[in-house]
């Protein structure tokens, strides 16, 4: 009994001192600590292991096609404030997304490969301000975001497919000019 005490008060002393260094550091230092023990990009798997991503893709495509999410009529409606479609489906998103969050945090949730799931608190900044306005007026512009332009594309409008390589530019030209960007 008194080991197993000793036991978890190492591990809670390991997990606070652990958490005291991620706060303490930047964001581009964080960058470096995405995976501390696995990245799943580096284990070596057979070919056939990559088929639960496009079976994943698949029916994540199909949801959304289904949900009308990659209607770019839905998502018009969205941005003229003249249908809740949207809004509802984002909202439960945002509500599933915090019932999981707090729901990691209390029980400690690992990660399959046993790492413990940290959370940090990120400093607000005027980037964010102007990344979220450019971001939503390319999402009007174009009638689309990131995650349903491949269901887009799949369900026949291909023309998307410029939305998807402006897309891939964009990032690439951030990734490039990052350091000067404001954060």
């Amino acid at each position: 009994m008194e080991q197993n005490k000793h036991i978890a008060e190492e591990e809670l002393v390991v997990e606070q001192k652990h958490h005291e260094f991620l706060t303490e550091n930047t964001d581009f230092e964080m960058r470096s600590l995405d995976a501390t023990c696995f990245n799943e990009s580096e284990l070596q798997h057979p070919w056939w292991h990559n088929f639960k991503y496009a079976f994943v893709g698949l029916l994540f495509g199909i949801l959304f096609v289904k949900a009308e999410v990659v209607s770019w009529f839905r998502i018009q409606e969205m941005f003229r404030l003249q249908s809740f479609h949207m809004y509802g489906i984002i909202g439960s998103a945002v509500v599933v997304g915090l019932i999981s969050v707090l729901l990691i945090k209390k029980f400690k949730i690992k990660t399959i490969y046993g790492e413990p799931i940290e959370f940090v608190d990120k400093k607000f900044n005027k980037g964010q301000i102007y990344g979220g306005l450019l971001f939503g007026l390319g999402w009007a512009v174009t009638g689309a975001c990131p995650g349903p332009l491949f269901a887009q594309i799949g369900s026949g409008a291909t023309v998307i497919a410029v939305t998807l390589l402006s897309a891939i530019a964009g990032t690439w030209v951030y990734g490039k000019f990052r350091e000067q960007l404001p954060h």
